[in-house]
């Protein structure tokens, strides 16, 4: 089974475990294939996290190819008369940082994959070259950014027609530039990504524009195995990304905390219920502030999972005082998908560029859209990046770092076999998604169509206002109301993919906020 935002993605990674490929390949080709059907959400122009659980060893791997800043990057190339500003980091050359996807894609495939990179590569190919319907959910993003991508002509060629309208669900989009692009990765994607025509052509663009991304920067481009976290749930061993994610280790750190209680009992999506996911994901906000690239800063996982740290968040988080509101910013980016094969292999992914369409910028000739992964760094201590999240030292920028992450692959065990993975994609908002719909699942077993299709909440202490659903029963948000929060409702949050996994059965779902779909056999 493969579960991807993206019925063509998903079919994609379906093509390739037909043709004998394993959950590795399946998941390369869909992540390709994705970056094309969703290319305002992902792409190889970005980057991302794989969880994988390889089933003749019954070990778990977690990959990061999250991208980099160059090695000019410094936070004072992004102050202008002593202010910080933020646009360069969220729009332009200066917000680019070294895209990792197709280093990581290469180093998976290598390590754990059976099929060459040309081979899962070819459904992403016919796609770009063949053209595909427009999805409703890249029709959104393309109305709600046209502004942007006019500004653009690489950009405006393919999601914008001639007169500067936009392009509408069910027309079709061709990415014959990406195509040539995929098609020229060959069977050696990182020499000829990273240190080839393509690299040179990236960097040339960049530096003409006033980026910081050099041909230097591509070619020491290097993804990272890294250990997974793991913490147990009541029955379950839950496995998640380790930093740079924040979100593995919030997941986790929740998951500890709500661990005492049988929270399920308070009925599911009740206002009790919700009050006290409400109260630990804030805490556990407050914790972010300790994220970053575990290459340049300690961060203290051991700290914040021990039972000590736990029960203290516990107390803290229940015995709160309500704050004043303040507005959040919404996000559309990034990508989640699941794969299963019939080995017993589970990956588990997120690919991002992220808010939508990066930089808004597109390399001529190569197709490719670049990445505004610079956002994710904090820029000063008291300045909130586009998900109104404050900077925090831990996260500074610095040459060849990583920005911190709130996306987290996520695997779930029950007596050493996989049952569950899941993970999601909307900037802070996958951490409170993922944590609701894997609650849905183990605490109140519902499957997973229904699980991912609940009204979701999300809280990030800065701001401190409860983001709830429209589709949150009315009784419930007056009851959160007159608890004391300040709610805002908002249409959608995020978007959670899941498979639930059996010895007879599995059972995938696609989150219906974003389209996409589950498909297997």
């Amino acid at each position: 089974m493969v579960v991807a935002e993206h019925e063509l993605a998903a079919k994609a990674g379906l093509q390739i475990l037909a043709r004998g490929g394993n959950a590795i390949d399946a998941a390369a080709a869909a992540s390709l294939a994705v970056g094309l059907t969703n290319p305002s959400s992902c792409g190889i122009g970005g980057g991302g996290f794989m969880l994988i659980y390889l089933a003749r060893t019954g070990e778990l791997y977690a990959l990061d190819y999250r991208e980099r800043a160059a090695a000019a990057a410094s936070p004072r190339l992004y102050i202008r008369d002593g202010q910080p500003i933020d646009q360069l980091t969220r729009s332009g050359p200066m917000a680019v940082a070294v895209p990792g996807e197709i280093a990581g894609l290469e180093a998976a495939l290598e390590r754990f994959g059976t099929m060459k990179f040309s081979e899962v590569a070819a459904p992403a190919i016919t796609l770009g070259r063949d053209g595909f319907p427009c999805g409703s959910h890249l029709a959104e993003e393309i109305a709600r950014t046209q502004a942007a991508l006019a500004r653009d002509p690489e950009l405006s060629k393919v999601f914008l027609h001639r007169d500067g309208t936009a392009l509408k669900a069910g027309e079709t989009i061709v990415e014959a530039d990406l195509a040539r692009t995929l098609e020229e990765l060959d069977n050696r994607p990182v020499d000829n990504f990273y240190h080839g025509r393509v690299a040179r052509e990236i960097a040339g663009f960049l530096k003409a524009r006033g980026g910081l991304i050099s041909i230097a920067d591509l070619a020491a481009y290097r993804p990272v195995w890294r250990t997974a976290l793991h913490h147990s749930y009541r029955d379950y061993d839950v496995y998640s990304m380790p930093p740079p994610s924040s979100g593995g280790a919030m997941l986790l750190e929740a998951l500890a905390a709500l661990s005492p209680g049988n929270i399920a009992g308070l009925g599911l999506d009740s206002p009790a219920y919700l009050a006290r996911l409400i109260e630990i994901l804030r805490q556990g906000f407050v914790d972010r502030a300790f994220f970053g690239d575990p290459d340049f800063v300690d961060v203290p996982i051991g700290l914040l999972l021990s039972p000590r740290h736990i029960g203290e968040l516990r107390d803290r988080a229940f015995g709160r005082r309500i704050a004043p509101p303040t507005p959040i910013a919404h996000d559309h980016g990034t990508s989640h998908l699941c794969v299963v094969d019939a080995q017993g292999n589970v990956v588990s992914l997120t690919t991002t560029i992220n808010t939508a369409f990066g930089a808004k910028l597109m390399v001529p000739k190569l197709g490719v859209i670049l990445n505004n992964e610079m956002d994710d760094f904090g820029l000063a201590p008291e300045l909130a990046n586009v998900y109104g999240l404050l900077g925090a030292e831990p996260n500074a920028i610095a040459p060849a770092k990583r920005p911190v992450s709130s996306m987290m692959p996520t695997i779930v065990l029950k007596k050493h076999k996989p049952i569950l993975a899941l993970g999601g994609s909307g900037g802070p908002t996958i951490i409170s998604g993922t944590l609701q719909v894997a609650l849905a699942i183990l605490d109140s077993h519902l499957g997973p169509e229904r699980a991912v299709s609940l009204p979701r909440i999300h809280e990030q202490a800065s701001p401190d206002t409860v983001v709830v659903e429209a589709s949150m029963p009315k009784a419930t948000i007056a009851a959160l109301t007159k608890m004391g929060y300040r709610v805002r409702i908002v249409p959608a949050l995020g978007a959670v993919q899941a498979i639930e996994i059996s010895p007879q059965l599995l059972r995938g779902a696609s989150d219906p906020r974003k389209g996409g779909a589950a498909v297997g056999y």
